[in-house]
């Protein structure tokens, strides 16, 4: 293969994986509204800023062209953030 098709083929996964990033920070925002509770722990409050912060901050681990980084803590603080929620309502019947 020539240079032009390696050149667009990692133009094709870094466009792949730059919509993954913006699915999960849409994502992110809209589990947000679970920060509302105030039984959520400040731990998975400031997890959630610390992803967006993360996500659009031009400092990363890996250079932007590839998003893995991104998405890892994308993917981490959503997690956070659903498992505080589903613990919260166990708690709490009828919360959440």
């Amino acid at each position: 293969m020539d240079g032009k098709v390696w050149l667009t083929l990692a133009a094709v996964v870094a466009v792949g994986l730059a919509i993954a990033a913006a699915v999960l920070l849409v994502r992110v925002f809209k589990a947000r509204r679970l920060l509302l509770d105030a039984g959520i722990p400040l731990r998975d409050k400031a997890l959630f800023w610390v992803a967006v912060i993360y996500t659009v901050s031009p400092v990363d681990l890996i250079p932007d062209p590839v998003y893995l980084d991104d998405i890892g803590v994308l993917m981490l603080a959503l997690r956070s953030l659903h498992a505080a929620a589903a613990s919260r309502s166990a708690k709490e019947p009828g919360t959440l």
